[in-house]
């Protein structure tokens, strides 16, 4: 785990300086060593973060034999000891035993054909100094992060890992972008391609762009299908028991220790029996047990597997007391409350390894969330045609809601205008009543889904689901506060789960096999009973629960919430009455809205740090981090 930035432009200025100011805003990436690279056109710099060849040929920015190509390079390629095998065989001199080097060879002898052959998660950039042009790409799940802008007053075109690297410069035009907060409304996260900073974007996961002379040019490489040819179950548990245990022996490649994150859910804990690694860490709340405290759970199982668990119960004052440094790391407002104790985990795992694995992925993969399955009744309504159950839902939404009513009206919409994910905090309606008129949006949440779902239009509903996750909750919500939390506190995140091969064979999985009404993740579930006691691989899904419902019922932090819902910022973008309106309800026991709450919460608190009255947070952040 590293962290990249770039600067191009075609005005002949070496930016030395601008360059190491880049850099220093993500030094929290990459604390062991720094490298820079500046020409009359491209400044490339990189913070490492020492992993693989600990030595100082492991350095960056690194050059090609001939010096014709320059890289900086963030991420992990797990197959990279074979690749490099091959590349000797071609020719290659290797300076290092770095995974870098060999994506640095493999574009030198393949292009940007070598995308397709690495096994592993990334973010690079390789700038051709004959050609003068520059090449970035990102993995295929968008498990490492990479942004992009040209909005400058010089015309330069900007890159990196974290978007706070462009606030370092001097020609970076900061402004906020007013489309991006009401899809944040409905999704906790931000949702489109353009960031809520106007002019910077996210380059997709599964994409490269070229860029240089006078071309600009963003292409896909890579697009999950799904066969679904495997129906038997057996053939399904041999193939996942093969496929993760390949995945998490590439994954344990490391000079360094390797722990795991471990709580009482069946993800991690199949990770952490087949790592086995020394080290395992679990987070939990105060004067919570059960559902908000794992702890216990995930003590157990280490040992039974006989590995040493470190646990950290964290209060609701850290908890509140984290956010703003939160948001400042996260880049744009993420409102996913799980953020917050995957803060405080990743500082724990830091004070004793420098890498993890843990289990993100499984539930986009092999069918985890309860939304995925298709009921019996769903099934036998779906035969009525659709014509007919649209008129049925038409009245039915019409009358008081109640489980009837309800199921009338989804079985007359198609799944591409009902499902848009995971969060949908706030619908459509509800978004414009709290919103002011210059924030408002006539598109709806589904807007954003639908080139998504046109990929997949001819797929059963139960994948078109998976499909939809997989492009845009798991990138935009789950990928990104795993990489951003972790990366607070200089810890590198892997994550077994996100590899290709065990994505071939999930996307080979009927979708019986994945959530049926017996379980989700059904087959995942089946294949983790050789390694795990099955207590553990029948456990429901929980999530990251947090009690956030109740904290927000004790007066202290109602206050809390309260000046920040009522504050000149709040007014800015809300009609604060509604806002507190649904607060008071809340506190009372008249209803539970702490989502509603909590998404405009942090969302005020991230505009006060980059553009507000806690603006000073930024340096704040970065003095105490490396005082």
């Amino acid at each position: 785990m590293c962290g990249i930035v770039g600067i191009f432009n075609k005005i002949g200025v070496e930016n030395h300086t601008i360059i190491q100011d880049m850099m220093e805003k993500i030094q929290h990436r990459g604390p062991d060593n720094q490298g820079s690279y500046t020409d009359g056109e491209i400044s490339l710099g990189f913070q490492r973060l020492t992993i693989i060849d600990v030595s100082e040929n492991g350095n960056q920015p690194m050059f090609s034999e001939n010096e014709r190509y320059v890289m900086v390079f963030n991420g992990e390629i797990y197959n990279f000891q074979s690749l490099r095998e091959d590349l000797l065989l071609q020719g290659h001199t290797f300076h290092s035993q770095a995974d870098s080097e060999v994506v640095l060879h493999g574009f030198e002898q393949y292009g940007p054909d070598i995308l397709q052959k690495l096994r592993g998660m990334f973010a690079f950039s390789i700038w051709d100094k004959v050609e003068k042009q520059l090449f970035i790409a990102r993995d295929m799940f968008g498990i490492k992060p990479l942004y992009y802008t040209q909005e400058t007053t010089d015309g330069s075109f900007l890159f990196g890992s974290e978007i706070k690297s462009f606030l370092a410069h001097p020609q970076f035009r900061k402004s906020f972008n007013h489309e991006a907060l009401q899809p944040y409304l409905t999704f906790q996260y931000s949702a489109m391609e353009e960031t809520f900073f106007e002019g910077v974007y996210k380059l997709p996961p599964g994409h490269y762009m070229i860029h240089g002379n006078g071309n600009f040019e963003i292409r896909p490489y890579w697009e999950p299908s799904y066969s679904e040819e495997t129906t038997d179950l057996n053939e399904a548990i041999e193939k996942i028991q093969e496929a993760m245990d390949d995945s998490i022996r590439h994954h344990k490649i490391s000079d360094v220790e390797v722990g795991s994150f471990l709580s009482g859910g069946i993800d991690s804990s199949y990770v952490t029996s087949l790592l086995k690694p020394n080290k395992t860490f679990s987070i939990g709340f105060e004067d919570y047990e059960g559902m908000f405290n794992e702890t216990t759970l995930a003590e157990e199982l280490s040992q039974k597997i006989e590995v040493e668990n470190h646990k950290r119960l964290i209060s609701a004052d850290d908890f509140f007391q984290a956010v703003p440094t939160i948001q400042y790391h996260m880049d744009e407002p993420h409102a996913n409350l799980s953020s917050v104790p995957l803060f405080f985990l990743s500082e724990l795992a830091k004070e004793h390894v420098t890498v993890v694995l843990s289990g993100e992925g499984a539930d986009e993969l092999f069918g985890g969330y309860d939304w995925y399955k298709i009921s019996p009744e769903q099934k036998i309504y779906e035969k009525v045609p659709f014509t007919l159950r649209k008129s049925i839902a038409s009245v039915s939404s019409k009358l008081p809601k109640n489980r009837i009513t309800s199921f009338l009206t989804s079985g007359g919409e198609k799944i591409e205008e009902k499902f848009i994910g995971h969060a949908k905090v706030f619908r459509h309606e509800d978004a414009h009543k709290v919103l002011k008129p210059a924030y408002r949006q006539s598109r709806k949440p589904a807007d954003l889904l639908s080139k998504t779902y046109a990929k997949v239009s001819g797929a059963n509903d139960s994948t078109k689901m998976q499909y939809a996750d997989l492009h845009h909750w798991l990138p935009g919500d789950i990928l990104q506060k795993a990489d951003k939390m972790s990366s607070a506190h200089s810890l590198e995140l892997r994550v077994p789960f996100l590899d290709v091969k065990v994505m071939e064979v999930a996307s080979s999985l009927a979708p019986s096999l994945r959530a049926n009404g017996k379980d989700t993740k059904y087959a995942l579930r089946e294949a983790a009973k050789a390694v795990l006691p099955e207590e553990w691989a029948n456990r429901k899904k929980v999530g990251f629960p947090v009690p956030i419902r109740d904290w927000l019922r004790k007066k202290e932090y109602y206050d809390l919430v309260k000046t920040s819902l009522t504050s000149e910022t709040a007014q800015e973008f809300f009609h604060t009455q509604a806002l507190v309106q649904y607060l008071d309800d809340h506190y009372e026991g008249k209803g539970n809205h702490h989502r509603y709450i909590w998404t405009v919460y942090v969302f005020l608190q991230w505009y006060d740090v980059y553009f507000g009255n806690a603006v000073h947070l930024q340096e704040e952040v970065t003095q105490l981090a490396y005082a």
